[in-house]
């Protein structure tokens, strides 16, 4: 895990998916180990910031594509500077929509989790529904685990379209073990 310590690469390095891929996969895994201790919020928590680390990786991986769909050169340049290193939470949702019309189908339905799920970390269940989407600690548990499990999916998905390394092998490996446990 010492690896998400480290500064990211460049965005503009062959290395930047990778990296992100690897952060997700920890991420997701460093989640699994707060549901494991009772600690939903928090796990609610590591696993938005997993999806945010696998958007910050899609929207790399599909920069050409995402840049030719944009007319104006700020977009684009806002595109290259902030969206693929920061994923502002505040676009997220605009940025998983322009991953949806590229191909990836269903992508913008688990953002919309993925926002949710940030909001359960910071409000806690809410049985009126008012500041969160979640009426029960495991009503957010169980959404927590469905992301991840989309998280795996997604990454698998990837196998032979970015630079795969042992380490991000065996990180997967490792989150798919601790799924089943």
């Amino acid at each position: 895990m010492e690896f998400i310590e480290r500064p990211l690469p460049k965005p503009t390095d062959e290395s930047y998916v990778e990296a992100r891929l690897l952060e997700a996969l920890v991420e997701s895994r460093l989640a699994l180990e707060f549901l494991s201790k009772g600690l939903v919020r928090n796990a609610a928590g590591k696993a938005f910031q997993a999806w945010r680390a696998l958007m910050a990786a899609l929207l790399r991986l599909e920069l050409d594509k995402l840049r030719a769909m944009v007319k104006a050169d700020e977009e684009r340049r806002w595109l290259e500077s902030t969206a693929v290193p920061r994923v502002p939470t505040t676009r997220i949702m605009q940025l998983s929509l322009m991953l949806s019309d590229i191909g990836y189908t269903g992508i913008s339905a688990w953002t919309d989790r993925a926002l949710n799920l940030h909001d359960y970390q910071y409000n806690g269940p809410d049985p009126d529904l008012a500041l969160s989407k979640f009426r029960s600690r495991e009503e957010a548990a169980r959404a927590t685990m469905e992301l991840i499990a989309e998280i795996v999916k997604q990454v698998e998905s990837l196998r032979g379209r970015t630079k795969w390394s042992e380490q991000l092998e065996k990180e997967l490996e490792e989150l798919k073990g601790s799924m089943k446990t």
